[in-house]
């Protein structure tokens, strides 16, 4: 298992589940970085895994699935899921204008509160509470924006 494998494959995950996180990094240019220093975390892992004879898929999963840990549940597939279920036709608007991402970053943002209070996690990202608040913080987003 190398470290280059599995910095592309953070990079996709980033790119597909926290495209805000990148947009943060590529403001102080500082995606490269911060790939390697989480990849050099998980490598004492990946070689002990390798001698221990497992194979390569179950390295990698294991590998991957500590990277992530901490960026599960995606809050920016979040606000994109309420932002289509609650919001259609501004969710559409923004993607015709190819600024989606950018304004789930903001919404991101403009609910960091919420998820906070919260505690947003994998156990409640399906609480109504949370649901109604953040659809709140989106509707107040909008009309001030």
């Amino acid at each position: 298992m190398t470290q280059a494998i599995l910095t592309e494959k953070l990079l996709d995950y980033l790119v597909q589940n926290n495209p805000d996180i990148l947009l943060g990094l590529q403001k102080d240019l500082s995606v490269t970085k911060y790939l390697e220093d989480r990849v050099s975390l998980v490598v004492p892992l990946a070689e002990q895994l390798a001698a221990e004879g497992k194979p390569p898929y179950i390295i990698e999963e294991v590998c991957m699935n500590e990277l992530t840990a901490d960026l599960r549940p995606s809050k920016f597939n979040y606000i994109r899921e309420v932002l289509e279920t609650e919001f259609l036709q501004t969710c559409n608007r923004f993607q015709k204008l190819g600024v989606l991402t950018y304004e789930i970053h903001n919404l991101i943002e403009a609910c960091a509160g919420v998820f906070e209070h919260f505690g947003f996690t994998k156990e409640n990202e399906n609480d109504r509470s949370l649901r109604y608040v953040v659809i709140g913080t989106i509707s107040e987003y909008l009309e001030n924006n």
